[in-house]
């Protein structure tokens, strides 16, 4: 994922879940929050934040919200950025050497599933979901309750029957990380999910992220304790 015209700001306040209140260049900007997740282990009063400039003069915002420091970290919170990584990961062969199909939000039963990917021989179903949760190095998925969530998983569940291959990959969108857990404080039921996911076939994969102000790029595999 690559950004444009990026600039440095300070958080203020977040008064609903799609705007954030950042001073820039000692005004105050009211900027478009590109993830309606919690985030409030990151979005703090005074913390550095990268905002992309819209160039779309007809927006009520100017600017989106990308990224974040928090302390050491620097975390990319676009909430597309993601598959957008994933997306490319796949085209270069990531999951198969030689993809012969890859098609974004493919209907399955009454879900769009992330990805589709085939080859000559095998084909899969892939969810992606985005992990900017850090504590103590240790990165963690959800940080609100996603019912959406188990739904889709129930789902690559039940593509196993079908045939399909079928994959989780959490998007770490930061690093240094020790490894993942699924956060069974916030939502047990998640948790509980992704191990009965895991019993049933499923694969279960985590990826750090090369993250700078401007950028995001899939790296190195993270281990998983579910």
């Amino acid at each position: 994922m690559q950004y444009s015209k990026i600039h440095k700001g300070k958080f203020i306040s977040r008064p609903n879940r799609f705007i954030a209140h950042v001073e820039l260049d000692g005004r105050i900007e009211a900027c478009h929050v590109k993830n309606t997740g919690r985030l409030k282990e990151l979005l703090t009063p005074g913390a550095v934040v990268y905002l992309e400039d819209s160039e779309n003069p007809g927006r009520k915002t100017k600017y989106d919200l990308i990224a974040v420091e928090k302390g050491r970290l620097l975390v990319n919170m676009d909430s597309q950025a993601p598959n957008q990584a994933v997306k490319k990961w796949l085209k270069a062969g990531g999951l198969y050497p030689e993809p012969r199909r890859i098609c974004p939000e493919y209907r399955y039963g009454d879900s769009k599933i992330d990805f589709y990917i085939e080859d000559e021989s095998r084909r899969a179903l892939i969810e992606v979901k985005g992990v900017t949760l850090e504590r103590d190095g240790v990165a963690a998925f959800p940080d609100a309750l996603t019912v959406r969530g188990i739904k889709h998983i129930r789902h690559l569940i039940q593509s196993l029957k079908d045939g399909y291959e079928a994959y989780v990959i959490f998007v770490i969108q930061f690093k240094p990380v020790k490894y993942f857990i699924p956060n069974d404080l916030t939502h047990p039921a998640f948790g509980q999910a992704l191990r009965d996911a895991y019993c049933a076939g499923v694969n279960i994969l985590a990826y750090d992220c090369r993250v700078e102000p401007d950028r995001m790029e899939l790296d190195e595999r993270v281990e998983v304790k579910l």
